[in-house]
């Protein structure tokens, strides 16, 4: 690999960093699910966001991307459904904001850990946004001259690299620590879950395809 690949996958990686570190609805949950509902469930949450934003990048890495931005159609439905998922989400978190702990608790929690891994994946899988950013980061990494590992590369070091970011969160929110934060501040941090739940369905629902 010479200087001018490596420079690419690097300017890659660092984008996508900043891109899955940054304060959102995905890392937003993930920390919401480890301080409420401890360390298992965020840590399925995040792998289920890990697990969404793969699949993203493979169907960027086979043109999708490209037919998507080619037919608003297809964008629209994902927009809404995105949009819709997130508008329930906050709903969710409101209802737990204003209840009385115990009755959050019992409501809030899912039923198994498979519950907060497909929450973790419906909730990347409905952002239209997540193909999108993947096709640039292919088109960011991947150039005409590029070897055929390069591809490779990008999935692969993208792939760890979200791992290590959205269990770390996991990891880090499900500390006692954080807990007994959360129970705390348990209708701030539900209250501010809902306005970022609520604030990025209506941002997808009403921007421009």
């Amino acid at each position: 690999m010479d200087f001018a690949q490596f420079h690419h996958l690097f300017l890659v990686y660092v984008a996508y960093v900043i891109a899955v570190a940054s304060p959102g609805p995905s890392n937003m949950a993930i920390m919401g699910a480890a301080m409420h509902q401890g360390r298992a469930h965020g840590v399925a949450v995040a792998l289920g966001v890990l697990t969404g934003s793969f699949c993203w990048a493979c169907l960027a890495a086979a043109g999708i991307s490209t037919v998507l931005t080619r037919y608003a159609e297809a964008l629209i439905v994902m927009k809404i459904a995105g949009g819709l998922y997130l508008l329930f989400l906050a709903w969710k978190s409101a209802k737990s904001a204003m209840s009385e702990e115990s009755a959050a608790v019992s409501d809030a929690v899912p039923a198994s850990r498979f519950a907060s891994y497909r929450r973790g994946v419906l909730l990347h899988l409905t952002n239209p946004k997540a193909i999108l950013g993947w096709g640039a980061i292919m088109t960011l990494g991947l150039k005409p001259d590029a070897p055929a590992h390069t591809l490779f590369a990008i999935i692969g070091g993208c792939a760890v690299l979200g791992f290590i970011v959205f269990v770390g969160y996991a990891l880090l929110f499900s500390t006692a620590a954080m807990a007994n934060g959360y129970r705390k501040a348990r209708r701030v941090i539900e209250g501010t879950l809902a306005l970022v739940f609520g604030y990025a369905g209506l941002r997808l629902l009403l921007s421009k395809p």
